[in-house]
């Protein structure tokens, strides 16, 4: 018999309860007829069957041992029943593979398997919930039958997979940590469920790397690029949203990012407001008194300032008005604030740095 045939039996008694019969129920000599239903059957040696119903032509990498899943199903028994869905939840079903964290049917039929693939996996009890069956809803020594599909998967060591798709012949210089730049982005899941994107809002999005300002996965793929430069990035959710998600982004998900990056302006460290590019000149108090009155005005210290960069010697902090960084600076170094600098006020802010660390070291 096949699962879902019927049949009627007709057994005659020496075949069935002979002369004695059974019961009540059965009279002697009795002729019985009986009208079967196969549900399921199995046998003790079989594995689990897996056909895959469709698959991606873009298949990077296949699941293995240890990556985490996020993954729809349909459950259903031999004859069509379905006994469970995630989709009437409205939410993926997410677990380790090959670690014991689900049936061990579904821990064997999960592995080898793409981002958006779909497969029938045919679990025999044994690989299943056994002759106890789970619950009221599955019966013991049921053939449970999946239909899944593979929403996306990730290793908690897994990188930002970067992937450039455009660059400019003529790049001069790539974006790093302190730069701020401006960039275009599209965000969806790897299943092309778009979340967000740039172009919802008015202003161009800018952003200062390595200031914690965005995750950390879209912070290093925006790392290396050049002005008109585009990328696919590939962000696992430790380097994303993590395991809760945030806002429109599901619990763990895969994120894939589409950018451009727009314009770029070399920055500062955190806490600067002007770096030198080359060695600051040796005598630097001597440098900035121009006029060799043994003081420095604001003035005198604006085209001090302003010169360096003008020649690529230094740099000011970006985006910002240069007059109020140079005021700013000339402000920290005024350190009795009497509108002028002198020699014993001048210190380079790495000079400030060391002595604030030697003098908590001393504290310690």
């Amino acid at each position: 018999m096949c699962v879902g045939e019927i049949r009627s039996f007709i057994i005659p008694p020496f075949l069935a309860f002979g002369e004695k019969g059974y019961g009540r129920a059965v009279p002697p000599h009795a002729t019985l007829l009986y009208d079967v239903l196969l549900v399921d059957l199995h046998n003790p040696k079989d594995e689990i069957s897996v056909e895959i119903l469709e698959v991606s032509e873009h298949c990077t990498r296949k699941s293995v041992i240890g990556d985490y899943i996020r993954y729809h199903y349909n459950g259903t028994f031999l004859n069509g029943a379905t006994f469970d869905t995630s989709y009437q939840r409205n939410s993926t079903y997410n677990t380790y593979i090959g670690l014991g964290y689900v049936i061990s049917g579904m821990d064997q039929g999960l592995q080898g398997v793409c981002v958006g693939e779909r497969r029938r996996i045919i679990i025999p009890p044994h690989l299943a919930y056994g002759q106890h069956g789970a619950g009221k809803d599955i019966p013991g020594s049921a053939v449970l039958v999946f239909y899944i599909h593979v929403i996306d998967f990730h290793n908690p060591k897994d990188p930002v997979q970067v992937e450039v798709t455009i660059k400019p012949e003529h790049c001069n210089k790539t974006s790093e940590k302190d730069d701020v730049i401006e960039y275009h982005y599209n965000c969806s899941l790897l299943d092309g469920t778009v979340l967000f994107t740039s172009t919802d809002y008015e202003a161009v999005q800018s952003v200062v790397l390595g200031a914690d300002k965005v995750i950390d996965g879209l912070d290093e793929a925006l790392r290396g690029m050049c002005v008109g430069e585009r990328r696919i990035a590939i962000v696992p959710p430790h380097l994303g949203h993590g395991e809760r998600g945030a806002g429109d982004v599901p619990g763990s998900a895969v994120l894939r990012f589409e950018l451009e990056l727009l314009s770029l302006q070399k920055g500062v460290p955190e806490g600067y407001l002007f770096v030198w590019l080359e060695d600051s000149p040796a005598q630097l108090f001597q440098a900035l008194d121009m006029n060799q009155d043994s003081e420095v005005l604001l003035e005198e210290f604006s085209d001090f300032i302003k010169q360096q960069v003008a020649k690529g010697r230094g740099r000011l902090k970006p985006v910002q008005d240069p007059e109020v960084v140079i005021g700013d600076m000339f402000k920290n170094q005024d350190r009795n604030s009497d509108g002028r600098i002198t020699a014993d006020e001048l210190k380079l802010k790495a000079e400030e740095d060391k002595e604030k660390e030697k003098a908590r070291h001393e504290e310690l």
